[in-house]
């Protein structure tokens, strides 16, 4: 499996006459050139002899015999930091596409492995069919450094490159693959205009003379706190080990004392099991903090960022130099395929930026995940192993069923799922209310009611999504006075008239789509009221007719919006009076749940927040005065709705924005409403503030529902870009929410829940197809199935039947 050490020769090493690059099937053939001005440079500096600068070199001379590459590499060619390094296979694929010799000699290196082993409390869940390869970083240069010498590239150890504006005026291109403390990116700092976020554990790269079986996560619990393993093998008698904790646990346990060999035989010590009494060994090993690297921009003029210089990602979910072997493989492409540098280095930045920031969307979920590994220590062990599994989003439910369903199957039975019940399809009790699965509609305005009153367009739309078979069907926020309505067209609950509407929907729920609950969210537009309607202009005020508006504070929602005025002492008396009413209201039309809306900036929002909220009497300042009238409001609204009801709160846990609500305030939010009653909290989160920032991605908002799931204790429902069934399964499988709110799914598909229940072949009381529906309960067959099979075979021409 693994070659000596030393210089090994390639085979095919001297195959520079073949210039193809393989890309999607397709064969490009080089025509060398020098001019800078096309993409084709002739001259190439290379700044960092790590596996991404050097794969960049042999592939550029590789597909040009008389190009010019030097590298520049401050080390010595057998100096190496870390031990194994972990390439897809779809990264093996594109090296043996490009560059044969290279992947036949990685190829003949790497160990494989199919499983994880997850040991927690001294208990192991092993999960397989995943598919791993690994070898040695140091076999890993060598292989590259004899593929460069083989091509004729030039490479300069121990030698300090030249400054890059020196560079950039004698080269025809300079790749900057000199890391993540790249000097070159500091160099044109204004121009990559990078971003890095140091983040809160602390680890150190170690190493062990034996192959672990499988790719190993443990953890410790010790008096400082937990500290967990991540090991794997790179050889047949070698593993890479990473022990990783909170950087309180580091302190608390004494390692900011102890030097090198202290940490590691330490580390061998606290994880002594995993090891199996075996000691471990560092290679200018250090206890490091791991940083993510972000730049706006990834070249220059004819200076371009590779690797950690351009982005990282977290160890836990990939390897960096997988990032950068495929950045070299698609600069080098894209070199080939434009006509000039910048149309190059162009496609080079819109090809990569997005899969880059993927990765480090999923690599941000899975390190936040093991920072906050100690919320997890008391689940389960087989719920612990999945939700470690899934903790990224990349792997799921679905993915794990087909990998390893033994696995998957024993987590569901932990979990309680009946046999053959997707998670999604358990049932759950809020108070009197026991809703028969976890999908809930999400509120959503559609304003489309007129002088507050919902017609037929909302019995239409809310009674199709009552049939599609959701467990729980929310309102929109329906406004508890006419001046706290956010437009013209928004539903109210302030007359009887709109009660009687609203009765006239709860009805048909409860009749045409029985055990599906209808709930009602309560609300007041706050500063966000008087705006147009959503297509017309969103939260653009009215050109004419707007009414007056009310705030914690006199603060205008957009610059140059309506000022709002602060609300006095006796007019916060009047709003709670307002909710209360409403909610009296609401339970005399039959709603089965209430929701009070203290999210997106609108009235109680405003309260919560300290961008929003500028009171200086007691209901501004610390958190527990902003908190003081939503608290009041939701008393005074508790007191009003039936006992055996349940209600909920919609919070947006954080603001997106800079002195906003923290993620710590909002778990106290959640703890202050559960306090008072709230039988789950909904997370949200942001459209507090206008110049907010956003993190978008797929179930984004998750985390922030789990946070406050196990640190508050109280249910939690789940919402933002949640847009699967199988995202669903996973998430509430994992522990990390107890429902899944989903709205723009429900727009495209008002039977969402039914057709999911068809796809995964689930039939059970977990949904119900209204009878008119049930013949519609299979999935239609698509496309033709009359057409006639093959009936010959060609040999040499010859046809026979």
């Amino acid at each position: 499996m693994s070659s000596p050490q030393g210089s090994v020769p390639i085979p095919g090493a001297r195959d520079g006459v073949d210039t193809r690059l393989r890309r999607g099937g397709r064969a490009t053939t080089t025509t060398p050139h020098s001019p800078a001005t096309t993409s084709r440079p002739h001259r190439v500096a290379i700044i960092g002899g790590g596996p991404g600068g050097l794969y960049t070199a042999a592939l550029l001379k590789r597909l040009a015999p008389d190009r010019k590459v030097t590298v520049w590499e401050r080390n010595a060619p057998d100096d190496t930091f870390g031990f194994g390094v972990v390439l897809s296979d779809e990264t093996l694929g594109g090296i043996g596409h490009a560059d044969p010799a290279v992947h036949a000699a990685l190829k003949a290196d790497f160990v494989r492995w199919d499983d994880i082993d997850i040991v927690h409390r001294g208990t192991r869940q092993t999960s397989t069919g995943h598919g791993f390869a690994a070898l040695g970083r140091r076999r890993l240069l060598e292989i590259l450094h004899d593929r460069c010498r083989s091509l004729g590239v030039d490479l300069r150890f121990r030698a300090e490159a030249p400054h890059p504006d020196r560079l950039a005026r004698e080269y025809d291109l300079v790749v900057a693959a000199d890391g993540v403390h790249s000097t070159t990116r500091e160099t044109y700092r204004d121009a990559f205009r990078p971003r890095l976020t140091t983040h809160r554990c602390r680890y150190i790269w170690l190493a062990a003379d034996f192959a672990f079986e499988a790719f190993r996560f443990d953890t410790a619990e010790t008096e400082h706190g937990v500290m967990q393993l991540h090991g794997y093998p790179y050889a047949p008698d070698a593993s890479t080990v990473i022990v990783e904790m909170r950087e309180e646990v580091w302190e608390g346990a004494g390692f900011d004392e102890l030097d090198e060999s202290e940490s590691t035989a330490r580390c061998a010590k606290i994880f002594a099991d995993a090891l199996g009494g075996r000691p471990l060994k560092s290679n200018k090993s250090a206890w490091t903090t791991f940083r993510t690297v972000v730049n706006e921009r990834w070249w220059h003029g004819n200076v371009v960022l590779l690797g950690d210089a351009a982005h990282t990602a977290h160890f836990s979910i990939g390897s960096g130099t997988k990032l950068a072997v495929e950045d070299a493989l698609a600069l080098a492409a894209c070199l080939e395929e434009q006509p000039t540098l910048e149309n190059a280095l162009t496609a080079y930045e819109e090809e990569r930026r997005p899969v880059v920031a993927s990765t480090q969307r999923a690599a941000k979920a899975s390190l936040e995940w093991f920072e906050d590994l100690s919320r997890y220590v008391d689940q389960p062990p087989r719920r612990f192993a999945f939700n470690l599994l899934t903790r990224s989003r990349r792997v799921t439910h679905d993915n794990l069923r087909l990998r390893d369903p033994r696995f998957t199957e024993s987590v569901e039975r932990e979990f309680g799922c009946p046999p053959g019940t997707p998670p999604m399809f358990t049932p759950f009790r809020l108070r009197g209310l026991t809703l028969r699965n976890r999908v809930v509609v999400s509120p959503m305005d559609m304003y489309s009611a007129t002088d507050g009153v919902p017609g037929d367009f909302h019995l239409v739309h809310l009674g199709a999504r009552a049939l599609g078979g959701a467990g729980l069907v929310m309102t929109e926020m329906v406004c508890v006075s006419e001046r706290g309505r956010i437009t013209p067209g928004c539903a109210g609950l302030y007359t009887a008239r709109q009660a009687e509407a609203w009765r006239r929907i709860t009805d048909f729920v409860h009749a045409r789509a029985p055990g599906t609950a209808i709930g009602v969210q309560l609300g007041h537009s706050g500063r966000k009221g008087s705006t147009r309607l959503m297509w017309e202009g969103m939260d653009e005020p009215l050109p004419e007719g707007n009414w007056p508006l009310v705030a914690p504070s006199p603060l205008p929602y957009k610059p140059g919006g309506q000022v709002p005025r602060e609300l006095s002492r006796a007019e916060l008396t009047d709003v709670r009076e307002q909710f209360t009413a409403a909610a009296a209201r609401a339970a005399r039309a039959g709603f089965d749940l209430l929701e009070l809306h203290c999210a997106h900036g609108y009235l109680l929002s405003g309260f919560l927040s300290p961008l929003t909220n500028r009171r200086t009497d007691a209901y501004g300042g610390s958190p527990e005065n902003r908190l003081r009238f939503p608290l009041e409001v939701f008393d005074a609204v508790r007191g009003v709705w039936p006992e055996d009801r349940p209600m909920t709160v919609r919070v947006s846990a954080t603001d997106w924005a800079e002195g906003g609500t923290t993620p710590e305030e909002a778990v106290a939010v959640a703890r202050a409403f559960a306090a008072h009653g709230a039988d789950a909290v909904d997370v949200s989160t942001g459209q507090v503030v206008s110049d907010e920032r956003p993190e978008f991605g797929r179930s984004y908002q998750a985390p922030y529902a789990d946070r406050i799931r196990h640190e508050a204790g109280v249910p939690v429902i789940a919402v933002g870009a949640i847009s699967s069934w199988d995202d669903v399964n996973s998430l509430i499988l994992a522990g990390r929410t107890d429902l899944c709110a989903l709205a723009r799914p429900h727009l495209y598909d008002p039977h969402w829940t039914l057709h999911a229940a068809a796809e995964q072949d689930y039939e059970g009381p977990g949904v119900v197809w209204p009878a008119p529906y049930r013949a519609g309960s299979r999935r239609p067959v698509t496309g033709r199935t009359d057409a006639l099979r093959p009936g010959l075979t060609l040999h040499g021409g010859r046809q026979d039947v």
